[in-house]
């Protein structure tokens, strides 16, 4: 049986997450502390300043979590076969394939989270009970071609994305959805508009090395494995593109029906996703 390791991405945070993970790697949370400047312990279990739903503080928070709770999932039972990660995830299935040590990887996604904290103006939609052909469709017959798909979660559940008025007027375009839910997000994340974002990004990540990977990684923006050449490419790219969470399940699922996944890092919100998909 293939054993799959997915990590979730931002939404997922929560006050108190990694409670019972940070005495047990003080080494980790040192490094953490050094490269950001605060006590990630504190942020995560305390949040003294309002701070975790911040995406700059966010991500580099559930990166650690999520990292942690790998290190000790894999002390207890061993590596998976593959990994996997939504979004911000993603930055962890890669450390959990030896792509980069937890070091490098939090510096890469602090750049990241830096970066599209500062993307202002635009919104997200999750869109609830709507297959994504009735998505297309209302958008293409309202004009709404600044929006883009930002993640393809599941069969009922899409995300759209794009300028905030954009997203805004797009509200009651769906009537046959369940619901519509504007996210709390400030920027139109996985889209167009971050290409500027990306770009920067690339500047960064462009020169460094990485490490080929010890199990594969589903690249979010293709639905495909990585190839040890492409990691900066890849990661360049998910910025400003879909998230491709139900082909990259439904792959997986075509090798292996009975594939096992395992959830790692804060809440359930993967294990939900995955039992809508199958």
């Amino acid at each position: 049986m293939t054993t799959i390791y997915m990590f979730p991405g931002q939404g997922s945070q929560k006050k108190g997450m990694g409670a019972d993970l940070f005495d047990k790697y003080p080494d980790i949370c040192a490094q953490a502390d050094d490269i950001l400047g605060y006590s990630i312990k504190e942020l995560c279990l305390e949040d003294p300043n309002d701070k975790l739903g911040s995406t700059d503080y966010t991500q580099p928070a559930l990166y650690t979590v999520n990292a942690l709770s790998f290190l000790n999932e894999k002390e207890e039972n061993g590596q998976a076969d593959i990994a996997i990660g939504h979004s911000l995830g993603e930055y962890n299935a890669l450390f959990a394939a030896a792509a980069y040590d937890f070091s490098t990887g939090l510096k890469l996604v602090q750049k990241r989270g830096e970066l599209m904290s500062k993307a202002k103006g635009g919104g997200m939609a999750a869109i609830v009970g709507l297959d994504i052909d009735s998505i297309k469709k209302s958008l293409a017959e309202n004009q709404l071609d600044s929006i883009d798909i930002a993640n393809y979660n599941s069969p009922g559940q899409t995300v759209i994305t794009g300028a905030k008025e954009d997203i805004e007027a797009a509200q009651d375009k769906f009537e046959e959805a369940r619901m519509v839910v504007v996210l709390k997000v400030s920027g139109a994340f996985h889209s167009r508009h971050m290409k500027d974002a990306a770009d920067e990004f690339a500047d960064f990540i462009m020169d460094m090395k990485f490490n080929d990977l010890e199990i594969p990684v589903i690249a979010n923006c293709t639905a495909q494995a990585y190839a040890n050449d492409n990691i900066a490419e890849n990661l360049v790219k998910q910025i400003h593109n879909s998230v491709y969470w139900v082909d990259t399940i439904m792959n997986i699922l075509a090798e292996d029906a009975e594939a096992e996944f395992k959830e790692l890092g804060p809440g359930k919100v993967l294990a939900g996703l995955l039992r809508q998909i199958k």
